[in-house]
């Protein structure tokens, strides 16, 4: 849906009101899940802290930095 709408933003047209609506929840969806998925990879790399699994924590860090970068957050 996202790229269905990106298209339609792109064209030279202003949107309907119906357009912005389904182009504001498109990315509101996305970005929510993306922010769920940050909040579940912080959780679960604070647990490994805690057992101090180095192997797997270097593995999660990894990925908690590459959604932060998807989301444009402060990776760090």
């Amino acid at each position: 849906m996202v790229e269905a709408m990106k298209a339609v933003a792109g064209m030279d047209v202003e949107l309907t009101v119906e357009e912005r609506n389904l182009l504001s929840v498109a990315y509101k969806n996305v970005i929510g899940a993306r922010r769920a998925s940050w909040r579940i990879i912080s959780s679960i790399e604070q647990k490994e802290e805690n057992k101090g699994g180095e192997e797997k924590l270097e593995m999660i860090r990894n990925y908690r930095i590459a959604v932060s970068l998807v989301l444009n957050i402060d990776a760090i």
